[in-house]
């Protein structure tokens, strides 16, 4: 069987690279190890971590805002099988989606390991051990990542877990301890604190969201705090240990050799994702890898080897599912010739907790680092007169802008409504508007987004007013 482009991976950059493969009029072909289609983010990591967050924030407000609302309810309890058995429908619902789209767009679906024999000759070897081969003129690499898990974290997926099985937890646990205080780590535990579990998050670096600006993770640390999160920052573990009903972690301080120990319930490892390339057979081909285990790309995404690519979370970059969908997208049209656009600078990132955490573009900390002069404005969610309506008043919104030509260099907000309110950012960003453009648009009046006005107004060293 010969094809023009064979897909090896069926996540978001995968699957949306083969659709607009067969868009463009290319014979397609997409290979997944598993039996359904979507990669992590569709089956253990996008959507159903944003179904329990759903669930799990009504059941908060249930039980501590909607009094305050106006609105009683009586007594209100969490029923964590039915929570799960939500996520696992929605799930259901968004694979079914893909599947369809496979059919729609005429693509080739088979379903097993796909390793290269060939630069141009794949193998595909299914769970009965039984193989075929196809041959393909162009093969897109498009695997994802898995859970960084550290031997010395005995990780068993049962007590000791990562998001793959925190997803499918159905009784409420008393404890969580979370190593890692990134996105995975806090979102995951702010579902479980929300229905009643203690948590207790153990950082190696000094603050949480390390990647992110500094004052949008203490914004959001403040939060979780109130919240009941324990944060303990500047910390390493240093032995994981789990027996059938509970487990123990063993951690110390960064600049002290003093063992401190801690119970729980689960142990949830949430310190990063490792670009998963087993099995691929890159060794067949003498495909080029990094230090971390990443594909080495140029920068139109393709590999040391002529017509092999790479995209998503097995390349160079942040592993997010919309930075892979328009790499695959950037693919299928850079091989029919076109020529597409992709800023990886402006790819925004966000934090589903609740408030949220969205940013784009640099941090304060890059631009001093990189030493670019530059100006700052922050506005308080608790002066927004809808923040204060939805009893949201927590976070900020940060807008970084060049000193010299006040361009609009890096917007962070943490509050309600974030993750939509980025994009408002994203597009300014993309057309490289100035502070001063952000602020002179007309916001409507009350909304989340009059907080980024305010905070470029700053920005400009206008004053900002109190709405």
């Amino acid at each position: 069987m010969k094809y023009d482009i064979t897909v090896i991976g069926s996540g978001p950059g995968g699957y949306v690279g083969a659709i607009r493969a067969a868009q463009l009029g290319f014979k397609v072909a997409i290979i997944e190890r598993y039996n359904t289609l979507g990669g992590t983010c569709l089956n253990v990591g996008c959507i159903p971590s944003k179904a329990l967050l759903d669930s799990s924030e009504h059941f908060h407000n249930a039980r501590h805002t909607f009094k305050e609302h106006g609105i009683k309810t009586g007594n209100v309890s969490v029923d964590m099988k039915q929570m799960v058995k939500r996520k696992n429908d929605v799930v259901t619902k968004i694979t079914g989606g893909v599947e369809y789209l496979m059919k729609k767009n005429k693509i080739d679906v088979f379903h097993g390991y796909g390793s290269f024999v060939t630069a141009n000759k794949i193998k595909i070897t299914k769970s009965d051990n039984t193989s075929q081969e196809i041959e393909s003129d162009k093969v897109i690499i498009a695997t994802g990542s898995k859970p960084i898990t550290p031997e010395a974290f005995n990780y068993d997926k049962k007590r000791v877990i990562t998001s793959t099985e925190a997803l499918n937890i159905d009784k409420v646990p008393k404890k969580v301890i979370v190593i890692g205080a990134g996105v995975i780590g806090l979102e995951l535990g702010s579902v479980f604190a929300r229905v009643g579990a203690e948590i207790e998050v153990i950082e190696f670096q000094d603050k949480i969201l390390g990647a992110m600006d500094k004052d949008a993770s203490k914004e959001l640390q403040r939060s979780l705090k109130k919240s009941g999160f324990k944060f303990h920052l500047n910390h390493m573990v240093t032995d994981v240990k789990a027996t059938k009903s509970n487990v123990t972690v063993s951690y110390k301080k960064r600049d002290t050799d003093e063992i401190l120990t801690m119970k729980a319930d689960y142990c949830l490892v949430a310190i990063g994702r490792r670009a998963y390339t087993d099995n691929l057979g890159l060794e067949n081909i003498g495909l080029a890898t990094d230090d971390r285990g990443r594909v080495e790309v140029n920068d139109h995404l393709e590999t040391n080897i002529p017509n092999v690519y790479a995209i998503g979370d097995v390349v160079r970059g942040a592993m997010l599912a919309h930075k892979a969908e328009e790499e695959g997208v950037y693919v299928a049209e850079y091989i029919a010739g076109q020529k597409p656009h992709i800023n990886h600078n402006l790819i925004p990132g966000v934090v589903y907790t609740w408030p949220e955490v969205a940013a784009v573009g640099k941090t304060e900390q890059e631009l001093k680092a990189e030493g670019i002069p530059y100006n700052v404005g922050k506005f308080p969610f608790k002066a927004l007169g809808r923040a204060q309506a939805s009893m949201d008043t927590d976070g900020m919104a940060k807008v970084l802008s060049h000193k010299e030509t006040d361009e609009v260099l890096g917007v962070h907000i943490t509050g309600a409504r974030a993750a939509d309110m980025i994009m408002e950012a994203v597009s300014l960003m993309e057309f490289r508007a100035s502070a001063e453009d952000m602020s002179r648009i007309c916001h409507p009046h009350p909304t989340y987004t009059e907080a980024l006005k305010e905070a470029a107004l700053g920005a400009t060293g206008n004053r900002s007013r109190n709405i």
